[in-house]
Parts: C-alpha cells; structure tokens; sequence
C-alpha cells in the first residue's frame, strides 16, 4: 500500500509530459534481457527527462518474458513489457512497442546487446539539435562476420540507397530516434523494418531523416536470427518498397502503364498482320507473330483491369485500414502489483 508521500511523487512524476520512450523487440533472448534492462538503466540514468522502457516479447518460447518481468517495479525504471500472442516477427513487434509509446520522441534498439544504450542520450541531443524527423545509427566499426553479414548488408544498404532516394550508410541498424508523431503516421508491415528511414521519406522530406556514428558490439549470448537468405529477402522487400512508394495510392497507374505499353505492341503487330493480309494477300494464319499479337492483347486488357480492381482495393484499404499487425496477449507495468 502506497504512502501519503509516494502517491504525491507518483501524481508530480504523471504531472511531468514524457519525453522519450525506448522501444526494444526481444525474441528468445532468455540470456540477454537482464543485462540489457541493466545497461539501459546506467547509461539512461543522466538523461533529463521523464523516460520509459517497452520491452515487446515476440512470442518468446525460453525463459525471455519470465527474466524480463523481473525488473517489473524497480524503483530506476519506468518499465512496460507488451507479450505478443505468438512470433509475429519483427516488424510488427517494433510496431507494437511504437503504438504503446507514450513519449515525444521514440527510440528502437535491438535486444541482443550488440546495440549500445549508451548512444541513445547522444543522438536525442543530435537528433534536435539538427531538427530532423529520424535519426539512423550507422554501424561503422560493426562486429559481425564478414561474409554472411557485413557483404550482404553492403549490398542491401546500395540497392535500397539506389531505389528508394534516401541516401544512408546503414539501414539495418535497428537503433533510431524517432519523432514520435511522424513515425505513428507509418504502418511497418511484413518485414519492412529495415526500410523504415524510406517509409518516413513517404510523410517527410529526406532531409529530415539523418544519421550518426554508434557504437555496435558482438553478440554475447544466442545466435542471430539473420542469415545469408535475409539477402534474397531484401531484395523482394525492396521490390515491394518501390512500388508503395510510388504507386501505392494509385496502382490502377502502374498496372494500367503496363496494359497500355502492352497494348501498343499488340496494335503494331496486328495492324502489321492486317496490311500483311488484306493488302499483301499473304496467309497469315500459320505464322507465330499472330499468336503472339492476340496474346499481347489479351495481356493488355488483364493488366487495365487489374488495374482498376487495384485501384477499388487501395480505395477500400485507405477507409478501413486500422487493423493492427500483431496481437497483444498482456502488457505488465507493474500496476498489478500496485
């Protein structure tokens, strides 16, 4: 049962406008959590301003969610710990932290202690001081294998600089600071997590998103979830990334250029086949090209309509798109031992 006096800490603390919430996915990190709350807590414990901790399990199957609510309560934490209902995956993991974040700003860092809290007072600093929207962490020494991690990432981070216009050194690194009214109005979905810095491009200028220099450990304790096939991954994700960000809100205008550049062919070759027919006299009957002009056209006439249907979706997806990517099973934040 609380006293007089901590009842009037806790109502001055709620008094006080939250300025930062720290948003961390954790999956199978039985190992890692405890020591990790722990560096979060010394390397937070100068920082000015009211904070909080999310801790999102994502369907853990070891002893993560038991080691994390450990530390529901302590007295140098303001700490939340979101238990998805099962393994929904990173993306929707970070988004689950992010809807339950309650502060101005929100930064998001990986659970296996390779990311450095230590950093994340020094970008909120950078991250006004230079008024951007995101700051990105840039792994430049990183500690990973060279071949099935750092080679694979070089090559990403290229194609998805190439593609998307937003030019960073390091876009999978999971610790960003984000202001949190701008990163609420994107919706991570599949496994987009790494292309986030292009998502917020879609609702902000590129030069609103930034980056700085961090700190990256090697990992401690389990063994990563990534492998060489997170390369090919990559790849079909960023396929999907250039087409929502530029035909998202209007697909009929991608299937229908499709459709027409089809159709134009097909005209060309059956006007071709029709001079040839008609004015030459020759057979035309047998010969591979009409074939190919009556598929061209039927080609056409898919793609227009697929484009319409695409166009009748999207329509319906902007008025009732509010569902969320993951379930919540139960959020602990101490008030049950309240």
């Amino acid at each position: 049962m609380q006293t007089t006096e901590e009842s009037l800490s806790d109502a001055i603390d709620a008094a006080v406008p939250l300025e930062l919430s720290l948003v961390v996915p954790v999956f199978n990190e039985e190992e890692s959590v405890g020591p990790l709350v722990d560096r979060i807590c010394a390397a937070m414990a100068g920082y000015p301003s009211r904070w909080e901790l999310i801790l999102v399990d994502d369907g853990s199957t070891d002893a993560t969610l038991a080691n994390a609510r450990k530390n529901v309560g302590r007295d140098d934490l303001a700490l939340k710990i979101v238990e998805l209902q099962r393994n929904f995956g990173q993306t929707a993991a970070m988004q689950a932290g992010i809807d339950t974040a309650a502060g101005r700003l929100i930064a998001t860092m990986d659970g296996d202690l390779q990311n450095d809290p230590n950093d994340i007072p020094a970008m909120v600093v950078e991250l006004e001081r230079r008024e951007l929207d995101l700051l990105v962490g840039w792994r430049q020494n990183r500690q990973d294998g060279l071949l099935l991690r750092k080679i694979p990432s070089w090559c990403a981070n290229y194609l998805i600089g190439r593609t998307t216009g937003v030019k960073l050194h390091d876009y999978g690194c999971s610790l960003k600071i984000y202001r949190a009214s701008v990163i609420k109005q994107v919706k991570l979905m599949g496994e987009m997590h790494r292309f986030i810095p292009a998502w917020v491009a879609g609702v902000v200028p590129s030069s609103r998103i930034g980056e700085m220099v961090v700190t990256h450990h090697a990992r401690e304790h389990g063994q990563s979830k990534y492998g060489i096939s997170r390369t090919f991954r990559v790849i079909l994700d960023l396929l999907s990334v250039m087409f929502f960000m530029r035909y998202k809100a209007r697909p009929g205008h991608f299937f229908g250029s499709l459709g027409l550049g089809l159709g134009a062919i097909s005209a060309l070759v059956l006007v071709y086949l029709f001079v040839d027919k008609f004015i030459m006299g020759n057979d035309i009957g047998t010969r591979p090209m009409l074939m190919v002009g009556i598929v061209l056209l039927l080609s056409s006439v898919q793609m227009i309509t697929t484009g319409i249907l695409a166009e009748m979706i999207a329509r319906t997806y902007y008025r009732d798109d509010a569902s969320p990517n993951y379930i919540v099973r139960q959020i602990f934040d101490g008030s049950e031992n309240a």
